[in-house]
């Protein structure tokens, strides 16, 4: 009976030494699309596989929501965040919050220049986790319903079949417009301005040097390009949108074309679309320079301040390998950074434009973040406040990138 007392007793022991061991890792997913439940999915199959625990931290949608409170979390080396989704141009403002994992986390499989863009000092900031870039959605049955057998190939052609096809429309359904994009103040519109600016021909604001480019013919004539479809093509209320609106516009049936990032193409083909089956995706149209999308994607990092950051280095070593990268890329459209899944048949079945369009996801135009660092920031808000007032009729293009010039050359002065 001693025997047993004692083997029962060290059972015990070992199971509370187990659960000891365990540990709970803070997770902080964003909750665009289907993004939220695929990043809970994730997360429960590695606390699955290694006997930990994940919480999930649901983030604002909006990008400079979710920044401002990241900084105060950051900033209070608060220990309650494990494991952050940081943004592409994120890692040169964020960097001192976050534990190198050079040599913790393979990446020898991802996009170089991926990997190279979470780098800050040859610190590995954070992990890549899906990239993404900038896309054309169309209605393919309006398409050919208006006689057209191809989307349009520049920004010319992309005005006049949106107001041939919405007049069309609009004889039965008054509220379908031709075109939506993110056109509300926030970091959306600095991606949808800069495939503006790039297709033009009119640079990125601030060019790989840090020079300020911005204030140029082709840089104004984008911005007032893009304006004259406001409440002609364009709703007027698209100032306001953001990706989830105007995805909710062109899912419903009430859209003709639409700029978005790839997540769209999985929501867009889901059983409560009414559009399903009916879109198609092509590169965003050119302004005569070139066809241009803004280089976007999430990536992860380690809190400084965590706790248990060996278990959450683990979970960034999970999240971002190739097999939950290719579940979700099969399953919400996010695109994988590891450059061997565009050629799997699986996920080229669920994403046929994952090949077609794969040099658009290689050749994306990256935001002025390496430059700028950590004056990135404030270099976006005020381009892209810069941008909305051009699209709300308060100023016309030239006059906008002057000011925004003299506005950058301020921000300048105090160092990037």
């Amino acid at each position: 009976m001693k025997k047993i007392a004692t083997l029962i007793g060290l059972t015990t022991l070992l199971a509370a030494a187990s659960q000891s061991s365990a540990a709970t890792i803070t997770l902080a997913c964003g909750t665009v699309g289907q993004e939220l439940q695929l990043c809970k999915d994730g997360a429960a199959r590695w606390a699955k596989k290694t006997g930990n625990d994940v919480k999930i931290f649901e983030s604002p949608n909006l990008t400079n929501d979710r920044l401002g409170l990241y900084q105060q979390q950051l900033a209070a080396k608060s220990s309650d965040i494990d494991v952050y989704q940081l943004d592409i141009v994120w890692p040169g403002l964020l960097a001192q919050h976050f534990v190198d994992l050079k040599g913790k986390v393979d990446l020898s499989g991802h996009f170089p220049g991926i990997v190279e863009a979470n780098q800050v000092d040859d610190k590995q900031i954070a992990a890549p986790w899906f990239t993404d870039a900038g896309l054309l959605y169309y209605r393919t049955d309006l398409l050919k319903k208006y006689g057209y057998s191809a989307p349009p190939k520049t920004w010319a052609e992309l005005a006049t079949m949106a107001a041939k096809v919405q007049a069309g429309e609009q004889k039965t359904n008054k509220t379908f417009a031709g075109y939506v994009f993110q056109g509300k103040n926030y970091e959306g519109l600095t991606c949808n301005a800069l495939e503006w600016l790039v297709s033009f021909g009119g640079g990125t604001v601030v060019d790989k040097t840090g020079k300020v480019t911005v204030n140029n013919a082709q840089a104004a004539k984008a911005l007032d390009t893009a304006a004259s479809w406001v409440g002609k093509i364009s709703p007027k209320g698209v100032t306001t949108y953001d990706e989830e609106a105007a995805r909710g516009i062109f899912q419903s049936g009430n859209a003709m074309f639409m700029r978005n990032w790839p997540y769209a193409w999985a929501n867009g083909q889901s059983d409560e679309s009414k559009v399903k089956g009916k879109i198609g995706v092509a590169p965003l149209p050119s302004g005569g320079a070139r066809n241009a999308a803004t280089l976007g994607g999430w990536n992860l990092g380690v809190s400084m301040y965590s706790k248990n950051q060996a278990a959450a280095i683990d979970l960034v070593k999970y999240l971002t390998g190739p097999e939950e990268q290719k579940i979700r890329a099969i399953e919400g459209t996010y695109n994988p950074t590891i450059p061997a899944l565009y050629k799997d048949k699986d996920i080229l079945k669920a994403n046929p434009f994952f090949g077609s369009l794969f040099d658009v996801f290689t050749s994306a135009a990256a935001r002025p973040s390496s430059p700028t660092k950590g004056k990135y920031n404030q270099v976006s808000q005020a381009f892209s406040t810069a941008v909305s007032s051009v699209l709300t009729g308060k100023q016309k293009g030239q006059a906008a990138v002057a000011k925004l010039s003299t506005d950058l050359a301020r921000i300048k002065g105090r160092g990037w």
